[in-house]
């Protein structure tokens, strides 16, 4: 099979593509699938390089493997929450049948539109089709409430792909996460559709309304009292381990916990994600919350802790999106003053928010662009420090 691919490619399809080829100014999709099937055929010719095999897309293609875990939960919670509102027991394979339903057109629509938009562009400026979004499209999804409107979807795939990424200059040049940027442009242009009441779909609307809250938002709305309950009096007993196996209310991937920490120990453990920002991001949380323990003002000031560990998007934010290597910081040091803040702002947003139970998304997105500057004191730290030492080490002499 991989004689035949490449038999198709290079000898059938590549002259076509390059150079003098009728079908020349579509180079950068041609390379886009070549390179996807197989490495790439540059080689160096001067000075020094590093040659790894690991590349850009291999490594892409790793994160894609570590979303497998949220992604596959969320499609069987996304039938299980479904049938659990219209009160119908339902076996394994029915609530991932009819979440799969769901949540497969969502990911159809982010990659056609965010890959066309992506094509388009490299064609346009003759350039390789750059790997990023192979990741992007599959994050966007899994950051949204299963019943959005496929147009929705694809305004805000195209809104993230355009004004996010693009305008910056691509993969690599972009300062906020492409996801998040997706998600936050629903958040605000269309909020009821984001909102926490509204989440599981072919249902009537009352049931929806009495039983569809998150968890973050029920805790909002009702506090904590020793478990979480609708506004209305209907709801589920969510403690904690219900949440940290993520048989909750909430977007597609983000339920989960237990789902994100497998799919963050395969980014630690192929040194693709930063453990250094994760576990720091749950420190802040967990600080944040052992903070507003103390203070206690109202019930939910009093939620324990450890709560906010696995509630919302805390562990997906912590695990996919914080650690996006172009908008997080690079320093080590950054890393942890990075993440320990978006778990610090997460919580607060949260708690001091009524109306904005979920803040991990506000959070990563100023820390985002706060990353730059956390780097910048890191360095200039550093280059202190080092002076002194030479002005200590000349001065003995």
């Amino acid at each position: 099979m991989h004689k035949i691919l490449r038999n198709l490619f290079e000898n059938k399809l590549g002259p076509l593509f390059h150079e003098g080829g009728k079908w020349h100014k579509f180079w950068p999709a041609y390379d886009a699938f070549y390179t996807f099937l197989f490495l790439p055929a540059e080689k160096s010719r001067e000075g020094v390089h590093v040659h790894d095999a690991m590349n850009l897309k291999r490594l892409m293609s790793m994160v894609i493997i570590a979303l497998i875990p949220p992604f596959l939960f969320g499609m069987y919670n996304t039938g299980y929450q479904h049938f659990l509102a219209l009160g119908q027991p339902a076996g394994f394979w029915d609530c991932f049948t009819y979440g799969a339903l769901k949540v497969l057109p969502i990911v159809v629509v982010s990659y056609a539109v965010g890959l066309g938009i992506e094509f388009a562009f490299c064609i346009i400026k003759g350039h390789p089709v750059s790997e990023g979004y192979l990741v992007s499209g599959l994050l966007i999804p899994l950051v949204l409430p299963a019943d959005i409107p496929l147009w929705m979807v694809a305004l805000a795939v195209a809104f993230a792909v355009i004004f996010g990424k693009e305008v910056f200059g691509g993969t690599g040049m972009n300062i906020l996460n492409v996801a998040l940027t997706a998600r936050a442009f629903l958040f605000f242009a269309y909020p009821s559709y984001m909102s926490g009441n509204i989440w599981v779909s072919g249902v009537p609307a009352e049931v929806n309304a009495r039983s569809g809250a998150t968890l973050l938002a029920q805790a909002a709305d009702a506090g904590f009292l020793g478990h979480f309950r609708a506004v209305n009096g209907v709801g589920y007993d969510n403690t904690f381990w219900s949440a940290f196996v993520g048989l909750i209310p909430g977007s597609i991937g983000e339920t989960s916990a237990l789902a994100c920490l497998i799919g963050g120990f395969i980014l630690v453990w192929t040194g693709v994600g930063s453990w250094r920002i994760i576990v720091s991001v749950f420190a802040g949380a967990y600080f944040t919350g052992l903070l507003y323990n103390l203070l206690g003002f109202n019930a939910y000031m009093q939620l324990p802790a450890h709560y906010h560990l696995v509630m919302g998007g805390l562990a997906f934010g912590a695990v996919y999106m914080a650690t996006d290597p172009v908008s997080a910081a690079q320093t080590n040091k950054g890393k942890f003053v990075y993440g320990f803040l978006i778990g610090v702002m997460a919580v607060l947003i949260r708690v001091v928010n009524p109306a904005y139970p979920e803040g991990v998304m506000l959070a990563i997105l100023l820390l985002n662009v706060l990353a730059p500057v956390i780097d910048y004191f890191v360095v200039q730290a550093n280059v202190r420090r080092r002076l002194k030492r030479f002005k200590t080490a000349a001065h003995v002499q």
